[in-house]
């Protein structure tokens, strides 16, 4: 065979190789399939329970004196949560009676058989105190006893309990008439108690909340006052609902 045939039938057939070579990279490339990547899963950041046990604690600005029942501050938390969270279930005790001091409501407590299964407790007290003129140590003794008794309540978790500051009834038709010829004598005092509590609720890693402002508004806005011309009206216990609710919110996701 003639030797530049041969080289030339070589160089032809190498060519033909790579070629071939070539057309086989590019079809495996072709089919590689694409890296699998996982879905990313949603953690929910505002997760509650089920069922959601509140347990309201106090006197009449808890029971709601000169309100209806769905008007007071319990039950329109309730209602707000249920909206926010329809899915889940409210249960609501009111342990509460006008009149009641921080004697009374402790004897209430122990003469009832609660199971600590509570997913929120709030605890607004004091006011007949003062106004029965109890002398202020009894407050500063009971008022942290009601405090590990409804972080008790709570399942024992402290984070599960609100503090509510006392209003100030010296806004009110009936508060003038009392203040007559004492100055400011009731909010002082008021101002004591709620001190006292705030203080405590702080060192003690409890939620306070205060609503004090809004009572003190009673004389300039008739509209915050109940028809008995003492109490808070349903329209008050909105705006304490609207101010509690951010931390109800907060205590209840699990």
């Amino acid at each position: 065979m003639n030797p530049h045939f041969k080289q030339i039938v070589i160089v032809i057939l190498s060519i033909f190789l790579l070629s071939c070579s070539s057309d086989e990279t590019k079809s495996e490339s072709a089919v590689t399939p694409d890296p699998i990547i996982p879905p990313v899963t949603q953690v929910p950041t505002n997760t509650i329970s089920k069922t959601i046990n509140y347990l309201a604690l106090g006197d009449s600005y808890t029971i709601g004196q000169s309100v209806c029942e769905t008007c007071r501050y319990p039950e329109q938390l309730k209602a707000s949560l249920k909206a926010i969270y329809p899915q889940t279930s409210f249960s609501l005790k009111v342990i509460a009676t006008t009149g009641w001091t921080t004697t009374n409501l402790i004897s209430a407590i122990n003469n009832q058989n609660l199971d600590a299964n509570y997913d929120l407790v709030t605890l607004l007290i004091g006011v007949n105190n003062q106004y029965q003129g109890k002398d202020f140590s009894i407050y500063e003794n009971e008022f942290p006893q009601l405090v590990n008794k409804a972080i008790t309540l709570a399942k024992g978790d402290k984070k599960n309990v609100i503090v509510i500051s006392i209003p100030d009834y010296a806004y009110t038709p009936f508060g003038t008439i009392q203040m007559q010829g004492q100055g400011t004598r009731i909010s002082t005092e008021i101002s004591q108690y709620n001190m006292f509590a705030e203080n405590y609720c702080k060192a003690n890693g409890v939620v306070f909340v205060s609503i004090t402002d809004i009572t003190q508004k009673g004389i300039e806005n008739p509209g915050l006052v109940a028809g008995d011309g003492l109490h808070p009206s349903a329209a008050a216990y909105t705006l304490f609902t609207d101010r509690i609710l951010p931390k109800v919110k907060i205590a209840i996701q699990d």
